[in-house]
């Protein structure tokens, strides 16, 4: 008895009383919580924390039912899957056999591409809201000319693919993607509570609302119309640990299940922590298969631990706490990790000193020579590391490794920075490709310079209209989109032509003689989109 209590210290004690205080911030006059874990196939904690809808004062219950966003893309992918074990697609073919209506790039984009988040296609989260109107999703997807890559070389989550899927699976089957998955998995599985919505105006039973904390309270924050890519599946806790039950179980076919769980792999031989649909990762040294959701004031952290058979999903009807970071604190309570893993570096080390002086002086925006994205370099906190990415941590002479690896930055490469120069660096990948970059100079435009660049430019791909002008003290660029309010937003100037706003990076495109004949607009999410100068001058 004394052995099998050590053995299973998790099963031996009723660990709910700790998972309420992770919740104790919900309440009566708050958006809250449903919180499930279970070990082994039982379930051990079934908790709801808070409202479900503030204007009645309705509380949350376990079986309230949630916009689940992202969480949503193992079902398509487990769709597509059986549909390709059916041999009513291929995972190889490429998609312009199912989707002619698709541009041609001049590269074979496959549904694996897709379902893997390696076609290159660009996110419709980054398009949409440049676009005039309310433009279908499908349709500007469809209408883009260019790729973020050429498929296979990196990985970029991509909303669009996913919308692509559902398009295929709809077109081969013949049938509403809702229904398709209503009959192949939701009913058969058991989850009688999970529905596929192509809209969120009618809501269903035991539905949670979802909200924004603003400064004057709590206000509703939910997507109803286009702005969420064509659908939603809503579910409950007790749904989605069921379906976590059927992926570690098998039950829905050797195929499917290995597939979906199968680690991508780029066109270089590199595996990646990403199946299809699911991310696939080592955390503290267990094994962890996850997706989280955002939508809107929506939610959802779903993941397990096969090798400790624990599950645990969080789904939130509020912003007021990252679902993700709340159920890392219940799976602390449930997951026993190795010794040694117990306290891992979370983040790259202070530096002091003579180290932190030349992270200092090798801080700032670094241009590759050849064709790609720029590599911002940064100090926060007395530590060094890429600007929205990884730490960067010493590993000898003007020589830097990147802390971690997550699929999300650089598609996991596990790359080395090398200062041969105090103003280059050679980005060396884990594969051993070296890339060299030369950091920007500083650079002030003149006023003639700046109006060179101001004019109207535009885009057919989403039907979109860039406003550019000088600031009225003859020094600042300002850009609008659309019919947005003058004078918009600055964009400050990082080198020759190129200009950046937060996340957005503007390069000016010149003609032979040096006249600037379009300008380049790149997101975190979308590359190079061309719009051609259209008019010399726009109203400031």
């Amino acid at each position: 008895m004394i052995l099998l209590w050590i053995g299973s210290p998790a099963l031996a004690q009723d660990k709910t009383p700790e998972v309420d205080k992770i919740f104790s911030w919900a309440s009566k006059e708050t958006p809250g919580c449903v919180c499930m874990v279970s070990q082994n196939g039982k379930v051990v904690v079934n908790r709801a924390y808070g409202t479900a809808d503030l204007g009645e004062g309705t509380p949350l219950e376990t079986n309230a039912v949630f916009d689940i966003g992202s969480v949503r893309k193992q079902f398509i992918a487990a769709a597509a899957l059986q549909l390709v074990q059916e041999k009513k697609l291929s995972l190889s073919e490429d998609i312009h056999a199912y989707l002619p209506e698709l541009p041609k790039y001049g590269q074979k984009i496959t549904l694996n591409h897709l379902l893997t988040h390696t076609s290159g296609i660009r996110d419709w989260t980054g398009l949409l809201p440049l676009a005039t109107g309310d433009p279908e999703t499908l349709t500007v997807i469809l209408r883009q000319k260019g790729l973020n890559f050429k498929p296979g070389e990196e990985w970029s989550y991509s909303n669009s693919g996913y919308v692509l899927i559902t398009e295929i699976i709809a077109r081969t089957t013949k049938m509403p993607i809702a229904e398709f998955l209503r009959t192949r998995l939701f009913v058969p599985l058991g989850m009688t509570s999970t529905v596929y919505v192509t809209s969120m105006a009618n809501p269903v039973q035991n539905q949670a609302l979802g909200y924004e904390k603003t400064k004057d309270g709590w206000k509703l924050d939910m997507y109803l119309g286009n702005d969420r890519g064509g659908g939603a599946i809503l579910s409950t806790a007790e749904d989605l640990i069921r379906w976590n039950d059927v992926l570690s179980s098998g039950k829905l076919g050797a195929f499917v299940s290995q597939k979906l769980q199968e680690p991508a792999q780029l066109n270089n031989g590199r595996k990646l922590g990403y199946g299809r649909g699911l991310f696939l990762e080592t955390f503290r040294g267990v094994k962890e298969v996850w997706h989280s959701g955002g939508a809107a004031g929506y939610h959802t952290w779903l993941g397990r631990f096969p090798e400790q058979g624990v599950s645990v999903a969080v789904l939130c009807n509020s912003n007021a706490r990252p679902a993700s970071g709340l159920a890392e604190r219940v799976v602390d309570l449930f997951v026993t990790y190795p010794e040694t893993e117990k306290a891992v570096a979370s983040a790259p080390p202070v530096l002091t000193g003579e180290a932190l002086e030349q992270a200092k002086s090798r801080a700032g925006l670094y241009f590759p020579e050849k064709t790609g994205e720029p590599l911002r370099l940064a100090i926060d906190k007395d530590r060094f590391r890429v600007a929205g990415g990884p730490g960067l941590v010493p590993a000898g002479q003007n020589r830097y490794r990147r802390l971690g690896a997550f699929v999300q930055f650089m598609s996991q490469d596990a790359f080395e920075l090398h200062f041969p120069l105090p103003d280059v660096v050679e980005v060396k990948s884990m594969e051993g490709k070296v890339s060299r970059y030369h950091r920007a100079q500083p650079y002030t435009p003149s006023t003639s310079e700046l109006q060179a660049l101001a004019g109207r430019y535009q885009n057919d791909e989403i039907g979109s209209v860039f406003h550019m002008t000088v600031g009225p003290d003859g020094n600042s660029l300002f850009g609008r989109a659309n019919a947005a309010p003058a004078p918009g937003f600055e964009f400050k100037p990082v080198s020759k032509d190129t200009y950046q706003l937060g996340g957005v990076l503007l390069r000016f495109v010149r003609d032979k003689v040096g006249k600037v004949v379009a300008l380049d607009y790149s997101n975190p999410v979308v590359r190079n989109l061309i719009y051609t100068r259209t008019s010399d001058q726009t109203s400031r």
